[in-house]
C-alpha cells in the first residue's frame, strides 16, 4: 500500500491541504461515496472534515446484514504552519485512515468488494496551533473535541478503529504501531485476540499493546491527564474502540517535521484493511458481546466515564 500512503502525502504536506483535493484523488482512484465539509473555530481558523464510504457487497447502506466497521483518522492537524514547514508527525492518523480508503475503494472498483460497508473519517488542516504537554508538546486544533467527534463518530459505526500518532509520551518504546485493549461505554476491555491475530499477521511480529489508563477514555476537558486523543471516540459512542498508535522508541512531538516514517505508516493503514475484510465478513470480533453484558449486570453501567463530570 506504499503506493496510497505516498500518494496521499503528496497532497497532505502541503500548505493549502484541503479535502477537496483529497475527495477528488479517491473519486479517481477507485468506488466510493464521498463528502466534505467545513468546520469553523471559535477562535478563527478552521478545519475540513472528510467522510469516505466504501460499500459492502451485502452492507447495512444496501439492505443487508453484513456490520459496518468505523476507521476514524485523529489528529489536531497536518501542520504547524507557520511556526513549523512540512507535515508533522501528528498527521499520520489522517493519512494512514485515507491510504486505507484509498485501497478499500480500489479494491471495490476491481471487483474485490467486501461484505459490509466501511466508513473513514477524519480532517484536514496544514496550519494547526500547538500547546503545551509534557513530555513534548502535543498538536492543538481550531475546533473543539466536541466539533470534531460530532461528524467523525457515527451511529453507523458498530466497531472502530480510531487510528493515531502516539509519540510523544514514554508509555510505548518501540516503533512502528500498536493496538490499545477494546474500550466500550467506560470499561477497559480484554485485547482482542482476533485483532492479535491480523496485527501479527500483517507485521510478521509478535502483536504490540499499549497500555491504558481509565483517565485516557474520559472526555477531554475534564482536567484529567490523557495519553492522547486516540480514545476520544469512545466517549460518544456505544460501539466497541480500539486505538491504532503510530509509535516510536522515543518521544517525538506531535508537531515536529521529518518525523512521519511511510513504512509505518503503511503497515497500520494494511492492517486496517485486513480488519475492514475480517470484521464486515463476520470473522473479527473486537470484544465478546455476552460477556461484556454481563459485566454490566455484576459491575453496573460505567457510562458516567463518558462525561466530564458527574454521573451519566
Amino acid at each position: 500500500m506504499l503506493k496510497q500512503v505516498i500518494d496521499l502525502f503528496e497532497l497532505l504536506d502541503r500548505p493549502d491541504a484541503n479535502a477537496a483535493a483529497v475527495a477528488g484523488y479517491l473519486a479517481e482512484t477507485g468506488t466510493c461515496e464521498v463528502t466534505t465539509q467545513r468546520l469553523s473555530g471559535a477562535k478563527g481558523g478552521g478545519t475540513d472534515c472528510i467522510k469516505v464510504r466504501i460499500p459492502g457487497s451485502a452492507g447495512r447502506a444496501a439492505g443487508g446484514s453484513s456490520p459496518t466497521l468505523g476507521i476514524i483518522g485523529r489528529l489536531g492537524g497536518l501542520g504547524a504552519r507557520p511556526e513549523v514547514i512540512g507535515f508533522v508527525s501528528d498527521g499520520d492518523g489522517a493519512l494512514t485512515a485515507l491510504a486505507a480508503a484509498a485501497k478499500l475503494a480500489r479494491m471495490h472498483a476491481l471487483g474485490d468488494v467486501l461484505p459490509g460497508d466501511v466508513v473513514v473519517t477524519t480532517h484536514i488542516c496544514p496550519d494547526a496551533p500547538t500547546r503545551p504537554h509534557k513530555p513534548v508538546p502535543f498538536m492543538g486544533s481550531h475546533v473543539t473535541q466536541d466539533q470534531i467527534n460530532a461528524v467523525e463518530v457515527l451511529p453507523e459505526m458498530e466497531a472502530i478503529l480510531s487510528i493515531d500518532t502516539t509519540k510523544g509520551n514514554r508509555i510505548i518504546n518501540h516503533r512502528g504501531f500498536a493496538i490499545s485493549p477494546t474500550v466500550r461505554q467506560g470499561y477497559i476491555l480484554k485485547v482482542s485476540d482476533d485483532l492479535l491475530d491480523v496485527m501479527a499477521r500483517v507485521t510478521g511480529r509478535l502483536p504490540q499493546v499499549f497500555a491504558l489508563s481509565q483517565q485516557d477514555i474520559t472526555p477531554y476537558g475534564n482536567d484529567l491527564h490523557h495519553l492522547n486523543s486516540i480514545l476520544q471516540p469512545a466517549t460518544v459512542t456505544a460501539a466497541p474502540v480500539v486505538g491504532v498508535a503510530l509509535v516510536t522508541e522515543v518521544p517525538v512531538a506531535g508537531c515536529a517535521s521529518g518525523a512521519s516514517h511511510p513504512t509505518d505508516v503503511e503497515a497500520a493503514a494494511r492492517f486496517a484493511v485486513e480488519v475492514a475484510k475480517a470484521f464486515t465478513a463476520g470473522d473479527c470480533a473486537f470484544h465478546d458481546g455476552e460477556e461484556f453484558d454481563r459485566m454490566v449486570a455484576q459491575y453496573g453501567d460505567m457510562t458516567r466515564f463518558q462525561v466530564k463530570g458527574g454521573r451519566a
